[in-house]
């Protein structure tokens, strides 16, 4: 996780996708499927340009954290960042 955090901060940063500098939070979260969930997982990986058109990241980070019922206190939680153009990520 250290490479792909490091990797792709630098790379945000150096785009200057947002107004400020981009770092990752502490630690990092995983949620996983079993198998027979992999061609769901698939479209939704496809899907996602689409879907966060209607909802933002965080909107289901939080989504996923109660349907896996992930206690969690609201300070750990990221925050939206200000993008420099619009995303096609961002509703």
């Amino acid at each position: 996780m250290q490479d792909v955090k490091g990797n792709s901060s630098r790379w945000i940063n150096e785009n200057q996708f947002i107004n400020e500098k981009f770092t990752w939070q502490e630690g990092f979260g995983a949620f996983s499927y079993s198998k027979s969930h992999v061609p769901a997982v698939i479209k939704y990986i496809k899907n996602q340009e689409t879907h966060h058109l209607k909802k933002t990241f965080l909107e289901e980070y939080r989504e996923f954290l109660e349907l896996f019922q992930v206690e969690y206190d609201e300070k750990y939680i990221f925050k939206e960042v200000e993008y420099k153009s619009e995303s096609i990520y961002r509703p």
